[in-house]
């Protein structure tokens, strides 16, 4: 099996990660449809670049090797015209331009216009039907009826959050069944990379979920505790189904090591829309936290079942987190509280994502530099803390560790 991709941990030390550095799609954000696009606010594209690239250099000055997602699509499509030509055709298609003479205009127009890398970066940044001459003497009955809303393919500003599409377990990729349709472009860009990049195509990369498998999973739910064990969320954008039908295919792959697979079932609410909004490891026996999921939570965990293949065994618990992690791990752990459980710093932030940090190594993490409350907190309890600016990136609602995929951990 191949060891191109190795994750088995949520902080052994990184060496290889995936992001995507903000672009155009930001700019394409305005009050009218940001709700529709899943953003709150409208970050200032210059200054979260400037930002992103703080982020980028934080890891690249302690020698993990940071990938970029439109650079793995635009040499992935580079490698012939006729993947080029279907990648687009198939882009189009999911971006709801389903007549196919359109199709067409589009697609000779963004390869008459721009190299492989404008591609891409065009179709992440959205297309304006005024962006391309002649589009307005196309006829059919959807642009007259669309004619009033600004875009042909709307932007995917949530690329950013290259932890979502997909995720690396072991030495495989779960594709995700994304939550929302904006967003299931994303997971055909990670589809055709992981189908066609010459560095994976002939890797042998298994794949325990795909995206057109029926049930909705995200990788901000999805954390790799150990070669054993994982933690899901039964989140806002997580579904029970597509949990028990990922430990399946775990389970019953030859040579994969996780024994079990634990879903936290999670308020089903924007403030916890992913599991690592509210609880994320940083060292051996330590978590961050937002204090909101401190109550009774109830843990299922599954395992291999006893009645033939593809049975699974279920058992549930519920008591207060610490000691759910306490008897899951088999070591006494600290819960630290984002804003150290004062309400008002708590609240706020969590909101900006101060319990959502990337681990670097086993006790040592990148942080928000607004978070100044739970960065103390973090360094009072023996973290290492890397801080990166944040005025702008964290008014996506995502933190360190929601836009980074790592590929390969020690």
């Amino acid at each position: 099996m191949s060891k191109i991709l190795n994750v088995t941990s949520e902080i052994g030390n990184l060496k290889e990660v995936l992001v995507h550095r903000p672009g155009g799609e930001l700019e394409n954000l305005t009050p009218n449809y940001l709700s529709e696009f899943l953003f709150d606010d409208i970050p200032y594209l210059e200054v979260a670049r400037q930002e992103h690239d703080a982020f980028a250099k934080i890891m690249t000055d302690k020698g993990i090797k940071v990938i970029y997602v439109e650079k793995l699509m635009a040499e992935t499509i580079a490698t012939s015209d006729e993947l080029r030509n279907e990648f687009i055709s198939n882009f189009l298609r999911e971006a709801k331009i389903y007549d196919s003479k359109t199709r067409s205009f589009v697609a000779a127009w963004l390869i008459e216009n721009f190299n492989h890398q404008g591609i891409v970066d065009k179709l992440i940044e959205g297309i304006r039907s005024k962006d391309i001459p002649g589009f307005d003497k196309l006829s059919s009955l959807a642009s007259v009826i669309n004619s009033h809303y600004p875009f042909l393919t709307n932007p995917l500003p949530n690329t950013l959050f290259t932890r979502d599409p997909f995720a690396t377990v072991g030495h495989g990729v779960t594709i995700n069944k994304m939550y929302t349709h904006l967003r299931s472009r994303e997971t055909l860009m990670a589809d055709y990379i992981f189908k066609y990049h010459p560095k994976y195509k002939n890797a042998d990369i298994p794949r325990w979920y795909n995206r057109d498998d029926l049930a909705h999973i995200e990788g901000g739910d999805e954390l790799i505790i150990n070669e054993k064990t994982l933690f899901i969320g039964v989140s806002e954008r997580t579904e029970a189904t597509a949990i028990e039908n990922l430990a399946k295919k775990l389970f019953y792959t030859e040579g994969v090591s996780f024994e079990r697979v634990l879903a936290f079932d999670i308020p089903k609410t924007r403030a916890f829309m992913h599991l690592d909004t509210v609880f994320t490891q940083i060292d051996h026996d330590k978590f961050t936290i937002h204090p909101g999921i401190e109550g009774s939570l109830t843990v299922y965990t599954l395992t291999k079942g006893s009645s033939g293949e593809g049975s699974i065994k279920i058992s549930e618990e519920t008591d207060q987190l610490d000691k759910l992690l306490s008897k899951i791990l088999d070591k006494k752990v600290s819960l630290i509280r984002c804003g150290g459980g004062d309400v008002i710093a708590g609240d706020r932030e969590q909101w900006n994502d101060g319990a959502n940090t990337l681990a670097l190594a086993p006790g040592e993490v990148v942080v928000y530099s607004r978070n100044h409350v739970t960065n103390n907190l973090l360094q009072d309890n023996g973290i290492k803390i890397n801080v990166m600016p944040s005025s702008e990136l964290s008014r996506g609602r995502g933190g360190p560790r929601c836009m980074s995929m790592p590929l390969i951990r020690e």
